[in-house]
């Protein structure tokens, strides 16, 4: 499938089946994989079908689905060892989807030989496409994306993990709470509305489009130890930033709070 393809697959997969049920979720299509951690009949329903879609047009390749792992474990290692992968979040922001907030997106990641090439976030409420191939740009709704310079100083540091919410870091400020949904929080990143931002977890349906629109727009983004960043790793915290000497900055405030 062409980049375009994939980018249609999704939005006629949203139109479908995730945009029916915004805002109009019952109690039944509702249910927790763990305590708080929100899963609806949308998820479900959009995986198997944009997993579908992607199995045939690519049968060798490994499809790790968000839904799919919380089932079989085991997936992440196949997709860890695979030449070939793609990862799949039917509907990452799935708390905000469920309360009602806009600020929910589709996303898909391609991996060949440990490396993103493509990515593709959509945000169905904002009717906004984030596209991005590996040393071709990076695009959004056709528009090439380079990073925004800002014209006054940035907000603070933004985290999507609660442990680390209200961390001060020595020189840099507050860690507050991102915009709760990784397919909301790169664009933004790279829109000059955080300085960067901070996770201490890097599941890979989160990270691997948004890590390359970040990098494809001239951003920076690695593990929030100073290593590099692992498309394939289910493990530590990720730093993103529109430089590395930023990059730089908040890891050695990190090592050092």
């Amino acid at each position: 499938m062409d980049t375009d393809a994939v980018l249609e697959l999704m939005q006629d997969v949203a139109e479908q089946v995730i945009n029916p049920r915004f805002r109009s979720l019952t109690e039944s299509q509702i249910s927790e994989k763990n305590p708080g951690d929100l899963v609806t009949v949308a998820d479900h329903e959009s995986e198997v079908l944009l997993t579908a879609a992607l199995r045939e047009a690519y049968p060798d390749a490994v499809i790790l689905g968000e839904e799919a792992h919380a089932q079989d474990p085991a997936l992440l290692h196949r997709f860890e060892a695979a030449e070939h992968g793609f990862t799949v979040d039917p509907v990452d922001g799935t708390k905000n989807f469920v309360h009602g907030s806009p600020d929910h997106a589709v996303m898909i990641g391609e991996v060949r030989s440990g490396e993103v090439v493509r990515g593709w976030i959509w945000q169905p409420q904002h009717h906004a496409a984030y596209v991005a191939e590996r040393g071709a740009g990076a695009f959004l709704n056709g528009r090439r994306l380079d990073w925004s310079p800002l014209a006054e100083p940035p907000p603070p540091y933004r985290t999507a993990r609660r442990a680390w919410v209200g961390r001060e870091l020595p020189g840099l400020g507050v860690l507050e709470l991102t915009w709760a949904c990784c397919g909301v929080d790169y664009p933004r990143l790279i829109e000059g509305h955080a300085r960067a931002i901070v996770y201490n977890h890097s599941k890979p349906w989160d990270h691997l489009a948004g890590s390359l629109l970040v990098q494809e727009s001239g951003g920076w983004i690695g593990a929030s130890d100073g290593g590099p960043f692992r498309p394939q790793d289910l493990g530590g915290g990720l730093v993103s930033a529109p430089e590395k000497a930023t990059y730089d900055a908040v890891v050695a405030a990190l090592a050092a709070g």
